[in-house]
């Protein structure tokens, strides 16, 4: 099931990240997120944005959010977005359901452009991404340094349809 989360879900959607945070590239964060912290990110995205669990049988398996691309107010029609699964979970459609999802619900609100950011190299999320209709836009070299290497960072782009836009 796909619903909204709540500031309860904060500690699952840790364990969820926090795998990544101190195992992968995929996010530059080096420190655990607290569950109070992620609450309170959780809190913030959801006033304006959408932040969507994926769970079963009770357990949070993976979440999506769109949060604001830029803060200047002529960016204010474009998200980025993200995924994460819980680690093993890779390959089961949680993904694609779950960015199925947010680009739906997206569509329903004045966004005009959602854009994925990724740390390369990450096969699995650039399938994802141009599975959706997403397509490369930039690519910066080096600009994150983690695990005492230096990292790419692609960005994938996907214009949506919205509503009510301006």
């Amino acid at each position: 099931m796909i619903r909204n989360a709540k500031p309860e879900d904060a500690q699952a959607i840790c364990d969820i990240y926090n795998y990544y945070v101190l195992n992968t590239i995929v996010t530059f964060e080096e420190d655990n997120v607290l569950a109070d912290d992620m609450a309170i990110r959780i809190n913030m995205v959801s006033e304006k944005y959408v932040w969507l669990v994926y769970e079963q049988e009770g357990e949070i398996l993976g979440y999506a959010y769109a949060s604001e691309w830029k803060s200047r107010c002529s960016y204010r029609f474009s998200v980025e977005s993200s995924v994460y699964l819980k680690n093993g979970f890779s390959g089961k459609g949680i993904g694609s359901n779950l960015y199925d999802f947010l680009i739906k619900e997206l569509n329903q609100t004045n966004i005009h452009a959602v854009i994925g950011g990724i740390s390369l190299p990450n096969e699995g999320s650039v399938a994802l991404h141009e599975k959706f209709g997403f397509e490369k836009i930039a690519q910066f070299k080096e600009v994150g340094y983690k695990f005492e290497k230096w990292i790419d960072v692609g960005y994938w782009e996907k214009i949506i349809l919205g509503k009510n836009l301006v």
